[in-house]
């Protein structure tokens, strides 16, 4: 992955460096925002929790399912799927990085005990928060990514960088990919 190290405030490097992206992902490259085609574009390019979008385009609840995950002094960062509660199928697969420092001791409990998608966490616990997306990828996905998605060959699909402020403060780094259609 050819990545710069630090996309408007997301650092890139070091969320692959808490979970490389050798099983899960072959191929990444930025994109503009302009050239994410549909319906990726309208998953992906807007200000909103991947949590609600994912949602809304697919007509039902989403689970959370942690992966991995890594505890060191106010970091908190996990590997994820969001599953359609219906079905099962992943949706979006996600890495993301919480600086507990701008979250209150509530949030950090729910975000803990991994039960519950960050975005309804957070809109839950009525934070103030923003969504900035820092850039956009296309993605050739991994062996992992593959069997997650439930792919037979690698398509390609794609994601985003993102930072959410809490309070105005960059509470959570992310990284967003979907599932192909």
């Amino acid at each position: 992955m050819n990545f710069p190290s630090d996309t408007a405030g997301t650092d890139v490097q070091g969320l692959f460096a808490l979970f490389p992206p050798a099983d899960y992902m072959t191929r990444g490259e930025l994109v503009p925002p302009g050239r994410v085609p549909p319906p990726y574009h309208d998953l992906l390019v807007h200000e909103h929790h991947m949590t609600v979008t994912v949602e809304s385009h697919h007509g039902d609840t989403v689970n959370v399912k942690v992966l991995e995950y890594r505890v060191a002094d106010d970091s908190y960062a996990r590997k994820i799927l969001l599953t359609l509660q219906r079905t099962g199928r992943v949706v979006m697969f996600g890495l993301m990085r919480v600086n507990f420092r701008y979250c209150s001791e509530d949030v950090r409990r729910e975000i803990l005990a991994g039960q519950m998608p960050l975005g309804r966490i957070l809109i839950n616990a009525n934070v103030l928060r923003r969504i900035e997306p820092t850039a956009f990828l296309r993605v050739i996905p991994g062996p992992a990514m593959m069997a997650w998605f439930g792919l037979d060959s690698p398509r390609p699909t794609y994601g985003r960088f993102a930072l959410i402020h809490c309070d105005e403060q960059p509470a959570v780094e992310l990284l967003e990919i979907v599932a192909p259609e």
